[in-house]
């Protein structure tokens, strides 16, 4: 559903903008960049792990489809075909 997935989408971004700041900061205080690294990577496991599986959080308005139709039952007619294409002599 469209709300589920602009919910997914926020918490994603969230936490990876709080991730990059902290990582930027710790690397900044410690002089560290690679700190920083592991901080926006650490984040960015965590966004997957809360965003990419199907949680119920993300299903709560689900889409309303079409009823199956069945395809057997109309018949074609004549100038539903498409015209046979003839090689050129």
């Amino acid at each position: 559903d469209y709300k589920g997935q602009k919910l997914a989408e926020q918490i994603f971004q969230g936490i990876i903008l709080v991730s990059a700041v902290i990582g930027f900061i710790y690397g900044y205080i410690t002089e560290q960049f690679g700190w920083t690294v592991y901080i926006v990577m650490a984040g960015f496991a965590l966004s997957c792990l809360l965003t990419l599986p199907p949680w119920p959080m993300y299903r709560r308005n689900p889409l309303k489809w079409l009823p199956v139709q069945e395809s057997g039952t109309e018949e074609k007619k004549p100038g539903d075909r498409k015209p046979k294409r003839h090689p050129k002599s």
